[in-house]
């Protein structure tokens, strides 16, 4: 069995960390889109949407930031492949509800192993980098909600959140 006795796909049998071998894996297209959130104070989001933070534009540092983190996933998560992939993108849009920021990050490529932790350090990513270009006016900014919402792809098949689309 793949991942010895625990089912883990990264523990062999005796239960030590390894990289999984995607070498006999068939190339197929593989897409994966993730979500995350910065919760700030109402004035710290109108700072941001006034273009008027210290440190420049924070949407756009942060879509750069979150593309940038995506293609370099397999340096920061100590078992992941290096990937060539085909499409990182970084969408940020205001959600006063919150109040502040939401953002998704989806990564694609045609290859042997998926593209998950892409999406989801790009999202990761992209909430820190706000983080730091807004924290001289809200230090008490909230990071959460960072989840995979979809994927498609490869032998495992096709995954939706439950509550993605409600």
């Amino acid at each position: 069995m793949s991942g010895g006795q625990s089912g883990l796909t990264h523990i062999d049998a005796s239960g030590e960390a390894h990289m999984v071998d995607v070498g006999d894996k068939a190339e197929t297209t593989r897409i994966a889109t993730a979500e995350g959130h910065v919760r700030m104070a109402a004035a710290t989001l109108e700072l941001i949407r006034a273009g008027n933070a210290k440190k420049g534009d924070v949407i756009g540092t942060a879509r750069l930031a979150g593309i940038m983190a995506a293609k370099q996933t397999s340096n920061l998560i100590p078992l992941c492949h290096p990937l060539m992939l085909t499409k990182v993108s970084v969408d940020i849009t205001e959600d006063p509800a919150l109040p502040g920021l939401r953002i998704v990050a989806t990564a694609k490529l045609t290859g042997k192993t998926g593209v998950e932790m892409e999406a989801l350090t790009a999202v990761s990513v992209a909430c820190l980098t706000i983080y730091d270009m807004a924290k001289a006016a809200d230090k008490a900014m909230e990071i959460g909600g960072i989840r995979l919402l979809e994927k498609s792809g490869g032998k495992s098949g096709d995954f939706r959140h439950p509550e993605y689309g409600k």
